[in-house]
């Protein structure tokens, strides 16, 4: 039985309409130190990290103290846009988080099931630095949960599954986003 830290990345420099791949503000590299303080005595284990540079940022805490180098995965990215139009993605978003996956595109169930099936595939304790929405996708493939949005984990929350590689279940929730998704 792994189990699986999922991090949801530090606050980022920009949100999701003003740029595609922002790195971590000031506060966001406070979090992933503070993150990375609180996780220490779990390794050293396996790093896994989106291609976006604010998961990245938010790994290389917990790389330095574990010495090991986060391998960069594409199957946890963010959830994919159908345009790369940044004014018309934050509305785009907010209507898919609204819904559940029966009603979104169906191009975005191979994304969703990739995220599934490689957090299946994970063999030992692992930290996955991921996002709001892929966490969100492993919480209802372990609750059996339809929903889109079944939380709203907080920047550098830690949403704790075990996977047997046959199913996933939840631990434990990543503390709760208090604020708007940006």
């Amino acid at each position: 039985m792994a189990r699986l830290y999922l991090v949801r990345h530090g606050q980022a420099a920009a949100s999701w309409d003003e740029d595609p791949d922002p790195g971590l503000n000031d506060l966001g590299h406070r979090q992933a130190a503070a993150m990375a303080a609180a996780m220490a005595p779990l390794g050293p284990l396996s790093i896994m990290v989106s291609p976006l540079l604010r998961t990245r940022e938010t790994a290389r805490p917990l790389e330095a103290i574990w010495s090991v180098t986060g391998v960069v995965e594409p199957a946890i990215r963010e959830i994919p846009s159908p345009s790369q139009d940044l004014g018309r993605r934050r509305q785009w978003l907010q209507e898919v988080m609204a819904g559940t996956w029966a009603q979104a595109d169906t191009w975005l169930q191979p994304w969703r099931q990739g995220m599934i099936d490689t957090l299946l595939a994970v063999r030992n304790d692992s930290v996955v630095v991921s996002h709001f929405v892929a966490i969100n996708v492993a919480v209802g493939a372990a609750q059996g949960d339809d929903r889109v949005t079944l939380f709203r984990p907080d920047n550098c929350s830690i949403t704790v599954l075990e996977s047997d590689g046959q199913k996933l279940r939840l631990v434990e929730l990543g503390d709760a986003l208090q604020t708007e998704v940006g």
